[in-house]
């Protein structure tokens, strides 16, 4: 009985508003026609626009900047020292997005000065604006892409209508721009592996040597690599090297 009365005091307040709701009812999707006949949606389904597409950003981040070939040169790095938690993964993502906006920070300028600022001083429409912002992001990836991935994906896709590596869409530069990064990435950690694969070798030898088969070379090599990797102050030089490597 108690509950009763309960679900209709809940009734009786929420009817009004109800009423109220449908009376000031916000339009789903509003379309306003510019004078040239462009056309350009309402702030509401922008909105739920931009929304959806910050779902797509760790997609972006990962597959259009330099995020990659970073991330993968640091994990290679700490497999030949020989450290399987240190830095933890958190230490290396981190570093490796703090350099990527540091790296990207020309690219960013330019979106910024040619889309952004545009866009907010309403000079441009949503539709323009995404397209200058993406014109950077082409330049940097085809600087970075070598021209054998970007012809086997073409052929892959069996296009022929595309002219000119500026009129590539993103749906076969991109997979050509992560190929190209992977195959540089792996190229830097394979120089990388080489000085503290070197100490594994020596310190392996000696061990033998000496008749201490049942002791683990890591354990001896691993303070030896670590002071190597000191004193030539190895992480300034790996991340120098990373940071040159693209050019910027």
């Amino acid at each position: 009985m108690i509950s009763a009365r309960w679900l209709l005091l809940l009734i009786t307040i929420l009817l009004p508003a109800v009423g109220m709701a449908e009376e000031t009812g916000i339009p789903a999707v509003t379309l306003t026609t510019g004078p040239d006949g462009a056309q350009n949606y309402s702030v509401t389904i922008q909105i739920l626009a931009l929304m959806t597409m910050l779902t797509f950003l760790p997609a972006v981040v990962m597959m259009m900047t330099s995020f990659t070939r970073i991330i993968i040169v640091f994990a290679i790095l700490r497999q030949a020292l020989g450290l399987q938690q240190t830095p933890s993964n958190q230490i290396l993502v981190g570093l490796a997005l703090f350099l990527t906006f540091f790296i990207m920070a020309p690219v960013l300028e330019r979106v910024n000065s040619t889309a952004v600022q545009p866009y907010l001083n309403a000079e441009l429409t949503t539709f323009e604006a995404v397209q200058q912002a993406a014109e950077p992001f082409r330049g940097f990836m085809l600087a970075q892409t070598r021209e054998s991935d970007i012809e086997l994906f073409v052929r892959i896709s069996g296009r022929e209508d595309i002219e000119s590596p500026q009129t590539m869409p993103f749906s076969i530069l991109v997979p050509a721009f992560v190929t190209s990064e992977l195959k540089t990435a792996f190229q830097i950690g394979f120089m990388l592996f080489i000085p503290f694969l070197v100490i594994d070798l020596v310190v392996a030898s000696v061990l033998m040597a000496m008749g201490m088969m049942m002791l683990s070379p890591i354990i001896i090599s691993l303070p030896f690599k670590i002071m190597l990797f000191v004193l030539v102050d190895g992480w300034a030089m790996v991340i120098g090297t990373i940071a040159a490597s693209f050019g910027t």
